[in-house]
């Protein structure tokens, strides 16, 4: 059922009906950007067609017709994730995002001999801001590790949280793994334990449902182009007042109440951390990629994620030599992998030139794969326009690459 209406969606994503090297396309990397519906693409063409103008400061038509599609696409998003507009904050992605509560968030809050608690399975997105502010505060980064199946080993959570931890930033969804944590119980447990908590919903946004009240934490961050909208623009949401307690990250136009020769006094969130012109058409072609995931129901996205990334463990794992990272079960819609005597790198390279595209090399969990002993792995990531018939193709093409290579 659910591959017979991927198969329907595809018709409204034009970049999926070409040929790649003579072969249909088999676009298999969306952990690292997704393809874009019509109605997105249309959304953006409409804004530079009939409406661009800059936001909030003009009177005339075109920047009132501006300001209210920006806005429209903050209520839209901010609905998306069970948040309030106020909470809202558009950014240039998951790494900005976080990027500002480690620098606006972590330089008030975060001091010498503090703690931040990651986990072992973290994008670098969501671990290089923390060491950079560890660095500059004369603070320490703690793990909760990464068990031989690809979970997280919670058996000591609570000694982790103990202590002069301030913040518990993690994955709701392992980019490498396809590891689905337990967000809202370990939000549950951090905030017991009184520590701030951040959740990265990169992966997750555009897969599951997703709700702030019910993750229970302080904020959440998520890009665009992972969930069917444009590059260039990301969402920081921070619950509770979260971020009206914080001082501005950057300064610049429309973030200040007043502003004099020597001081100046901020809006309240969210314009105090949009400093300068905003990512206008991106937001409102999110606010359109928003409106398409709602139409095709994310129920229906982790339904159909479920069964074909079953069905892509099913039968790659019938391929001799190639080993799938990550745990059997309660996993998201990616497969990485490795094939014996195969470098990562051969196996994309060939896999393109029959149109397939996948991924390779360490997906910015350098870490990760390092403790696995891996330098680097394949990644096939689907999306809710890939199919059943497509997996079997790349499971031929992966056999034929394994014959041929290994």
């Amino acid at each position: 059922m659910t591959d017979q209406r991927a198969g329907d969606l595809r018709a409204e994503f034009p970049i999926l009906a070409q040929d790649i090297n003579g072969h249909p396309l088999i676009y298999f990397d969306n952990a690292a950007t997704s393809q874009k519906p019509l109605e997105v693409i249309a959304a953006i063409t409409h804004y530079y067609e009939r409406d661009n103008s800059n936001v909030h400061r003009g009177i005339h038509e075109l920047s009132n017709r501006a300001t209210r599609a920006f806005e429209a696409a903050r209520e839209a998003v901010a609905g998306f994730v069970g948040a309030r507009p106020e909470e809202t904050v558009f950014t240039r992605g998951t790494t900005d995002s976080i990027n500002l509560v480690a620098r606006a968030w972590g330089d008030e809050n975060v001091g010498p001999g503090d703690v931040i608690l990651l986990t072992e399975m973290e994008h670098h997105s969501n671990l290089l801001p923390w060491q950079m502010l560890a660095a500059r505060r004369g603070a320490s980064l703690r793990f909760v590790p990464v068990d031989g199946d690809g979970r997280l080993d919670l058996s000591n959570f609570e000694s982790l949280l103990a202590g002069p931890v301030k913040i518990f930033a993690f994955t709701h969804i392992s980019n490498t793994l396809g590891t689905i944590n337990p967000a809202a119980d370990l939000c549950a447990r951090a905030r017991a334990a009184g520590v701030t908590t951040l959740v990265d919903c990169a992966q997750s946004a555009g897969h599951l449902p997703v709700d702030a009240a019910e993750l229970g934490c302080d904020f959440i961050v998520f890009s665009g182009h992972k969930m069917c909208g444009p590059t260039g623009i990301g969402v920081l949401v921070g619950r509770g007042g979260i971020l009206d307690r914080m001082p501005p990250f950057e300064g610049g136009g429309e973030m200040v109440e007043s502003a004099f020769y020597n001081e100046s006094k901020w809006k309240q969130a969210p314009a105090r951390f949009e400093a300068g012109t905003p990512p206008i058409a991106e937001a409102i072609g999110l606010g359109a990629a928003v409106g398409f995931l709602n139409r095709v129901g994310r129920d229906f996205i982790a339904a159909h994620d479920a069964s074909i990334v079953g069905h892509a463990l099913e039968i790659f794992s019938t391929i001799p030599g190639l080993h799938i990272l990550g745990p059997p079960d309660g996993r998201s819609a990616l497969v990485s992998f490795v094939i014996d005597g195969v470098h990562a790198q051969d196996i994309v390279s060939f896999a393109n030139a029959s149109g397939l595209a996948l991924r390779a090399g360490h997906h910015c969990t350098q870490p990760l794969l390092r403790k696995l002993g891996i330098p680097a792995s394949a990644r096939a990531s689907f999306y809710l326009y890939n199919t059943h018939d497509e997996v079997a193709r790349a499971a031929a093409i992966l056999r034929r690459i394994r014959d041929l290579l290994a």
